[in-house]
């Protein structure tokens, strides 16, 4: 681990892609923001068309993000986060978060999106965060190269928003976050918030944005969300709909096909 916060540790150079949608751009432009290409936002489109709820799903899970990270910061010490498929956020991003709830919180970025590395290196430029070029296929090497940044002997929160769909065979998505977690030391944290299968016009939406070309993206059940958790101790208000995790006050809970939770590792 280093004192200060590196370079970004690169795979190989990748060229933008224009010519079919891409997840986090399309997120992006639900988001509110302008790092996005028309092919992005007709692909956005057909998808509220069809599930207009999916841009109250993008906002909810930022919105869940901020508050798991105010709440292990101020609750449970964790000056460490480590944010998989990072995308690129409107609202606010991570290492913002977490310095806002702990000014010395360090912050590690991973993604392998060619657009959200060009912005990474501006983020680095104002030496708030550290970044990992690498695919979320590939869990020992993000924490090998994230063990030369942060210390993994003391507790990492680790999030994982709304991207664990795209690990589109199962027992590969299991075999993913829990290679994340396990060079992790006891006490830290999974934050994850996923999207449900319990919605029809949700259901379809994504089997034609699937059929786009674009990576495709798996609705999962809430039992199989769950599974994420396995051998870890859930906080309350355990597994629930993005809103309903420790709301704010006076805040309206909305019911979406979402579970999120944070667990932490005996």
């Amino acid at each position: 681990m280093t004192d200060g916060m590196p370079g970004p540790v690169q795979g190989p150079e990748t060229k933008i892609n224009t010519d079919i949608p891409q997840s986090a751009r399309i997120w992006n432009y639900w988001l509110g923001g302008t790092d996005n290409y028309e092919v992005d936002r007709l692909a956005g489109d057909q998808y509220v068309a069809l599930y207009p709820g999916i841009v109250d799903i993008a906002r909810a899970g930022r919105y869940f993000m901020d508050r798991a990270i105010r709440f292990l910061a101020s609750e449970h010490g964790i000056r460490q986060f480590m944010d998989c498929g990072t995308g690129l956020p409107t609202l606010d991003n991570t290492h913002e978060m977490a310095q806002r709830a702990a000014p010395d919180a360090r912050v590690v970025y991973v993604d392998n999106d060619p657009l959200v590395l060009a912005h990474a290196r501006a983020l680095m430029a104002e030496g708030s965060t550290a970044y990992i070029d690498c695919d979320l296929h590939d869990p020992k090497t993000i924490m090998q190269e994230a063990s030369s940044i942060l210390d993994l002997d003391r507790p990492v929160g680790l999030m994982i928003i709304g991207v664990m769909g795209h690990i589109v065979d199962p027992e590969e998505a299991y075999a993913v976050v829990h290679g994340l977690m396990a060079p992790l030391a006891p006490g830290s944290f999974l934050i994850l918030h996923d999207s449900t299968d319990q919605n029809d016009a949700f259901n379809a939406a994504q089997r034609a944005y699937d059929e786009t070309g674009a990576t495709p993206f798996r609705l999962r059940s809430p039992d199989y969300i769950a599974g994420y958790f396995d051998g870890l101790e859930i906080v309350k208000p355990g597994l629930v709909t993005s809103g309903a995790w420790r709301p704010e006050v006076g805040v309206e809970v909305t019911e979406l096909p979402t579970l999120c939770g944070v667990g932490r590792k005996p």
